[in-house]
């Protein structure tokens, strides 16, 4: 019998199905064809079912009692919590002691020398300047207080943070174990570290600290681990070959190549921990965020912008000090001698400064800056918040944009039925991820009905969209403009980095001056917020596209707007990715906080169960923030696939 050859399989043509996103909306739409029914029918209506709600607030509620009840009796507080409270109050106590028996001029001094030693003398003038400003404002005092804190929650954070970041760069185990918490912890908004450390301390300086360390330190053991993981492997086998320990390598080789990162951490740790500082006002840690705090409260402009300058000179000066450090790390060990001079120098005009009296700032020095700009803040009320010719005032545009926007954009997402929200998420989550990505989102979502709080976090959420978009239209135009002109990237730098080292709590000032206090409001101080972030990153994407392909596309007489659509833009898609990302993460963080200024939803219930001692409240509200940020960190984040694995 002849064999018979079986003719050549011909391939099967592309078809749609191929595509890994149309599988992936394929496999959700027959997955929600399945379970919607069934949801449809078993729960019924738009809002999360109470079938499926846990009551968390009795149990949270026992367990804050059981806490403020044993919090002076019980070992565990009396001794662990309880002296961890008072190393921090005797810390800080000690430090702000300190820089009150140095004096205004001794700390100046200090601040110059040492800016000067490390960036020049025009820093120097800088920070000099700074200082005056505050005593000047009269916020001498609160600028002590929230210095105090800072340098004792830095340098906690500092440690724990290098601490961590030894432990992930040396262990691949431990970075494993690190990640995620880390990942987690950097998404979350500054409110949500709140709540957890007053139920623990109480209302304080010790809580305000612990709050500002778990925030801060982070990027430190982020840092600390890329640095030591990158270190160079020439380098570290020519040490090994000496015959040196594990230890020996660490602290002659692998430390050392890693300071850059260090520094870099360092500077991260403190801008972050400055940023919390003036928050944890909120739970009495007092200074600078106090002030703007209560004049926020009562809706002062000029006292809370005469609190927020000495905000914004501080973060400046802090970064552009560490930021110059890092820069100079090569020339700050050559001349140690000058680091001695400069001491003897500052110790020298603070004795000086003592034995003259100049202690306490001098009364007859502040300007009363509070009264002129809420005279400008009340002729903005009468002549631009309403009434302006064509374009109508602030207080219109306010109002219009809360009635057109945020208005539907809530009650279109209460609207929808809970099921097809989490459909939404896992449609989002899936098609720039994983299916873990996707399952990740989908319970966290789900865990906000879960606590009983699904139209706030709606609420919250449609604010949180309303910002995006009017950030990534204008963070995306600006971003491309400044990099295709180098002119605007130059005009665009000071402001940004500016922006960018400004406290969340800072930009809650204008846009009650502008617009008064509601939702609008809070979305405007976000936009701001995350503008600089947007901006410089869609910018940077754009200019680190390969030249030859833009240069492959000039020779085929591409024009400027066709360069961008077809070559820049697509090659950029990674940048592009991460600045959306990164704008939804900051937008929430002052979403949350537009709570203080009648932004509403999520972020009053904080403020309220923080204002009121209902814990239990804000604690749910706190844990809804949490997963509401990790839905948005895993819907906008793309998740690398292994390309071992098929239709991840």
């Amino acid at each position: 019998m002849a064999a018979i050859t079986a003719a050549p399989r011909k391939p099967a043509p592309p078809g749609i199905l191929t595509h890994r996103a149309v599988r992936k909306l394929a496999i959700l739409a027959l997955a929600a064809a399945i379970l919607a029914p069934i949801a449809a029918t078993q729960w019924s209506g738009a809002t999360w079912p109470s079938a499926l709600t846990v009551d968390v607030s009795e149990p949270l509620g026992k367990a804050s009692d059981w806490i403020i009840d044993n919090r002076d009796t019980h070992p565990l507080f009396l001794y662990f919590f309880g002296h961890v409270s008072n190393i921090v109050v005797i810390a800080v106590r000690a430090v702000y002691l300190a820089l009150l028996a140095v004096g205004w001029a001794g700390v100046t001094a200090i601040g110059a020398l040492v800016a000067w030693r490390v960036a020049g003398v025009r820093l120097a003038a800088g920070t000099a300047a700074a200082f005056l400003a505050c005593g000047l404002l009269g916020m001498w005092v609160p600028t002590m207080q929230t210095l105090a804190l800072m340098v004792v929650a830095v340098l906690a954070s500092v440690a724990v943070g290098a601490l961590l970041g030894l432990a992930a760069g040396l262990s691949d185990r431990m970075d494993r174990v690190l990640r995620p918490v880390l990942d987690t912890m950097q998404v979350l908004p500054a409110f949500a570290y709140l709540l957890p450390v007053v139920l623990v301390f109480g209302i304080g300086v010790p809580a305000a600290v612990l709050a500002t360390v778990v925030y801060a330190a982070p990027p430190m053991a982020r840092l600390t681990s890329l640095g030591l993981r990158g270190a160079d492997k020439e380098v570290l086998e020519a040490v090994e070959s000496l015959g040196t320990t594990a230890r020996q390598r660490l602290l002659t080789a692998r430390i050392p190549l890693a300071r850059k990162e260090l520094l870099l951490g360092v500077n991260q740790t403190i801008m972050m921990a400055l940023s919390m500082a003036v928050i944890a006002s909120v739970i009495g840690a007092g200074g600078l965020g106090d002030r703007v705090y209560q004049a926020l409260a009562s809706v002062d402009v000029g006292a809370a912008l005469a609190a927020g300058i000495p905000i914004v000179l501080l973060a400046v000066v802090l970064d552009r000090v560490t930021g110059a450090a890092g820069e100079r790390l090569g020339e700050a060990g050559k001349s140690p001698v000058t680091w001695l001079y400069a001491l003897v120098v500052a110790a020298a005009v603070a004795l000086a400064g003592r034995l003259a009296g100049f202690l306490d700032w001098p009364d007859g020095w502040e300007l009363n800056i509070a009264e002129p700009v809420n005279r400008a803040v009340d002729w903005m009320t009468a002549h631009l918040y309403s009434g302006v010719p064509v374009v109508g005032g602030t207080a219109d545009w306010a109002a219009h944009f809360t009635s057109w926007v945020l208005n539907p954009l809530r009650d279109g997402l209460q609207w929808l039925p809970w099921w097809s929200v989490l459909l939404i998420v896992a449609a989002l989550a899936w098609l720039i991820g994983t299916w873990r990505t996707a399952l990740t989102a989908v319970l966290a979502m789900a865990a906000t009905g879960v606590l009983g709080v699904w139209k706030p976090s709606l609420d919250t959420l449609s604010q949180v969209l309303a910002a995006v978009a009017v950030t990534l239209v204008i963070g995306f135009a600006t971003g491309v403009a400044a990099a295709r002109s180098d002119r605007v990237e130059r005009l665009l730098r000071p402001v940004l980095d500016v922006f960018q080292t400004m406290p969340q709590f800072v930009y809650l000032i204008p846009v009650v001056a502008l617009f008064g206090v509601g939702r609008a409001p809070a979305v405007a101080a976000a936009v701001v917020y995350a503008l600089p972030a947007v901006v410089r990153i869609t910018a940077q994407g754009l200019r680190q596209v390969d030249p030859a392909a833009m240069e492959s596309a000039r020779s085929l007489g591409a024009t400027g707007g066709q360069q961008l659509r077809q070559v820049q833009l697509p090659l950029a898609r990674p940048a592009l990715l991460l600045a959306v990302n990164q704008g939804v993460v900051l937008v929430l963080a002052v979403v949350i906080i537009g709570g203080l200024v009648g932004g509403g939803a999520l972020g009053y219930q904080v403020v309220f169960g923080l204002a009121q001692g209902d814990l239990a409240t804000g604690l749910v509200a706190g844990a809804a923030i949490v997963c509401l940020g990790l839905m948005l960190d895993r819907v906008t984040q793309p998740t690398e696939r292994r390309t071992t694995k098929k239709g991840a």
